[in-house]
């Protein structure tokens, strides 16, 4: 498995020079995020700041900044995904609690810098009586004091704009993505497609922005997909996928049984090869043997969200991280300098 950091097509991310305007930021990472957390901190030339995690017998914990945050420009940088020791729920009680804390000593705003935002799945009702998770998330950052939220590829950007109480700023990984794949255009014939008609969208970004680079004719095609009770149904292509290397491209790869069906339905209509691009690997249950299908070529994936629950050997084998840390660090350079996040994205759209 390789982290690659992308910028040999255009697609870099240049840090703007700080030094004379970070005298009143603060960059603090949780424990549980500190790898990410210290990329973005090296990108961005300057040290994160010292903060005490202390952790009780009973399970309660304190988290506590070690240096004055009074008038100043603070960013929490924290992933919100389940790992061996802390759970989805242990993680977003620890950063908001902390949150909370840089308020009363006196921080003038707090962003919350979250690669991967937990409970953005269930955005709306879709059985009686469901709760909308994610809105209460948005109202619980809010409660605890935070002025922004900073993620990216969240899975619903509607649902997470009109959910969120406090600014919301939302960075793609499409960029990444397409510096990636423009490298094999030359030799491969390409299509796009999307796992299901939802992410149409999303797949035609990247589409467009791969016939831009490359300066080829790309077509797009889905395939079709019905979930019922966890359920998930649906084997229609719509689209031509013969003789094509074709790239699936989703927000969150979770068991991997949607791009399973999809490699192999691709695979049956005689497509050349089949790549899996999602921005989070989350690889829960039975991914670990998806990924051993032989359909599936390879899955490109940044690393929100570390591949720790996959085999060695299937990470050698299967697996490509690309860093989005340069771009949270030049993000958080803007929006501490009152910068353009529009002109980072380089929008397909007008």
């Amino acid at each position: 498995m390789d982290i690659l950091i992308p910028g040999s097509r255009g697609v870099g991310y240049t840090v703007t020079s700080m030094a004379k305007t970070m005298s009143n930021l603060r960059l603090f990472t949780l424990n549980a995020s500190s790898d990410f957390g210290n990329r973005i901190a090296r990108h961005m030339g300057i040290a994160l700041t010292p903060h005490e995690e202390r952790d009780f017998e009973d399970g309660e914990h304190k988290i506590r900044t070690l240096e004055s945050v009074r008038n100043c420009d603070v960013y929490v940088i924290h992933a919100l995904y389940a790992d061996d020791s802390q759970s989805v729920n242990d993680k977003l009680c620890r950063m908001l609690f902390f949150i909370g804390s840089l308020k009363d000593a006196g921080a003038q705003t707090v962003t919350a810098v979250v690669p991967y935002l937990c409970y953005m799945r269930k955005d709306r009702k879709t059985k009686p009586r469901d709760p909308v998770t994610s809105r209460y998330v948005g109202s619980l950052f809010k409660a605890a004091g935070t002025d922004r939220i900073l993620t990216i590829d969240v899975h619903n950007l509607q649902a997470y704009q009109n959910g969120f109480r406090c600014y919301t700023e939302h960075l793609e990984a499409q960029k990444i993505f397409t510096d990636f794949f423009a490298a094999m255009a030359g030799h491969e014939d390409i299509a796009v497609m999307s796992p299901d008609s939802g992410g149409v969208k999303r797949a035609e970004q990247l589409r467009r922005r791969l016939e831009r680079e490359i300066q080829q004719s790309i077509p797009l095609i889905f395939l079709e997909k019905k979930r019922s009770k966890g359920i998930v149904s649906g084997e229609t292509v719509v689209g031509k996928v013969k003789g094509k290397t074709v790239v699936i491209i989703d927000d969150l790869i979770s068991s991997g049984t949607t791009l399973a069906r999809a490699a192999q339905a691709c695979v049956q209509l005689k497509a050349t090869r089949v790549y899996a691009a999602a921005t989070h690997g989350a690889f829960i249950g039975q991914a670990a043997g998806v990924l051993e299908e032989e359909a599936l070529s390879q899955v490109v994936i940044t690393n929100t969200i570390p591949p720790f629950r996959l085999p060695d050997a299937i990470k050698e084998q299967k697996v490509k991280v690309l860093d989005v840390a340069p771009l949270f660090a030049e993000a958080i350079s803007r929006m501490h300098e009152g910068g353009s996040l529009v002109e980072l994205m380089d929008p397909i759209d007008n």
